[in-house]
């Protein structure tokens, strides 16, 4: 067996000219509250401490090799960032990651590196890592060895925020409002008829119908918070006359579609909250307990509808009839395409499914269009960065889930010569797209002109631009030209 030396971790420390990605992801996933305090278990150079700090967080940390002197406290949250990787003893990993635990208080985020990362990484194999040529040691972790590990050691299974990144709850009614708010979020456009006490306190009333429209009933006293209620007493009086007043202005068809869409919302919820023991109703956050009581009655009708839908994410025919019924997304023969905007306009089945490969993987924060294979289990989040600036975007890397082998891996098209791209991009987004006209106008004027007779030549960047060549026409902006430069 390979012995391993000292390795030079504190060289593993990054200058950070922003936050670090795990850091970045607990803030706008809302782990770190305004008012929560915050400990960089490894700080290395400091980068986070300084970015929340400035952000106006209550935030410490320590570091064996930059701050060595530094108190280690107890708080809120606490950031265990891309440190277990880079220890080479797995006893002293396993040490590191109870220590950080027993500081936490309300959430612990782990990182760690992937194997696909390790892919050009030039090093000599020691133990279950790597040394690279800087004498740094490395452990690269495969996304469900990662979370399995930490369960093992701590006792509690962690949620996926992203691929290498876990958060770790101590409160499971946090972690299910957490679960609940991931599940995404559709609301049709609304209009508002004109009225003059509703227009002369419509910033005051924004919280309430806020509040009406994510929850699809009334809010009880105390759900909304003391500022926001006060606005709204301050404008009407009392709540009831609040609510009644936005009824007033709007349509009943509206509430109701929203009433349809929050109970599709609480089934998928309920479907992806059985990755786990199912969690009991005593211990789920009073706001969510309202909702499943008025949108189903009992906990035991949601929780046995959300079974049912998550078996039938199993069965392969299912799923392809609910790919095929989808009124958003591009269909092919083997899978259903879906922008990241349009996902809660899909049947809940299909949002189930695509919460499956989420519950692996996390948020795979770059990519903004899903891949729904309807031929094997397998959902792949594809980034193309100029979606919305290019009509034909190429795709730029792929993380790909498969849900049979319990995989997460990545695929890079950035040095491709030949990437993918896309065209019809109004059949990706959902009906309300502000850009779908704009689509539909370009699509219409390719169709005419005759470029998608051999739809197996132009999926490719080279292959479009020998069509558009032989035609003699290119494309600007998201309208078709004359190569002569005439409209």
């Amino acid at each position: 067996m390979t012995t391993i030396g000292p390795t030079a971790r504190h060289k593993t420390a990054m200058v950070r000219s922003a936050l670090s990605r795990p850091m970045g992801l607990a803030l706008s996933d809302g782990i770190i509250k305004r008012e929560a305090t915050v400990f960089d278990y490894g700080c290395g150079r400091g980068g986070d401490i300084r970015h929340l700090h400035g952000l106006g967080f209550t935030v410490s940390g320590w570091d064996p090799a930059h701050r060595p002197d530094a108190e280690m406290t107890s708080s809120d949250v606490v950031n265990l960032g891309y440190v277990v990787n880079v220890i080479e003893d797995p006893v002293e990993r396993v040490q590191v990651l109870k220590s950080a635990w027993n500081l936490t208080r309300n959430v612990l985020v782990v990182s760690a590196r992937l194997t696909w990362e390790a892919r050009e990484l030039e090093g000599r194999r020691v133990g279950d890592g790597i040394v690279t040529r800087m004498g740094t040691f490395q452990k690269f972790y495969e996304q469900p060895e990662l979370a399995t590990w930490i369960e093992s050691v701590l006792g509690t299974k962690p949620l996926a925020a992203a691929p290498g990144v876990f958060y770790v709850f101590r409160d499971e009614a946090a972690q299910q409002d957490f679960l609940a708010n991931r599940v995404y979020q559709y609301r049709p456009r609304i209009i508002i008829d004109p009225h003059e006490e509703y227009e002369r306190n419509r910033e005051k009333l924004a919280p309430l119908f806020d509040f009406l429209t994510a929850h699809a009933r009334p809010p009880k006293r105390g759900e909304l918070s003391v500022e926001a209620e006060a606005s709204v007493l301050e404008a009407s009086g009392t709540l009831g006359r609040a609510v009644n007043l936005i009824y007033q202005v709007t349509d009943d068809s509206h509430w109701e579609q929203v009433r349809i869409q929050r109970r599709s919302e609480l089934l998928v919820y309920a479907a992806m909250s059985r990755f786990g023991s199912k969690p009991k109703f005593s211990h789920l956050g009073s706001v969510l307990q309202r909702d499943i009581k008025t949108h189903f009655g009992t906990y035991r009708d949601l929780t046995s509808q959300g079974d049912r839908l998550l078996a039938a994410v199993g069965n392969r025919m299912m799923v392809l009839m609910s790919a095929r019924s989808s009124e958003v997304g591009k269909q092919t023969p083997s899978a259903l395409y879906v922008h990241r905007s349009a996902l809660a306009e899909i049947p809940p089945m299909l949002q189930v499914y695509e919460g499956c490969a989420r519950v692996l993987a996390g948020t795979v924060e770059r990519a903004n269009m899903v891949k729904l294979s309807v031929t094997e289990p397998q959902v792949s989040y594809l980034s193309y960065p100029k979606f919305d600036t290019d009509a034909h975007p190429t795709l730029e890397s792929a993380v790909v889930v498969n849900l049979r082998k319990l995989s997460v891996d990545y695929r890079d098209y950035r040095r491709s010569g030949n990437p993918p791209i896309l065209h019809r991009k109004e059949e990706f987004v959902g009906q309300e797209s502000p850009d779908r006209r704009k689509y539909e106008r370009l699509t219409r004027s390719e169709v005419l002109e005759g470029l998608y007779k051999d739809p197996s030549v132009i999926g490719t960047r080279r292959g479009w631009q020998s069509v558009l060549k032989q035609h003699q026409v290119e494309v600007r902006g998201h309208r078709l030209y004359r190569a002569t430069r005439t409209p």
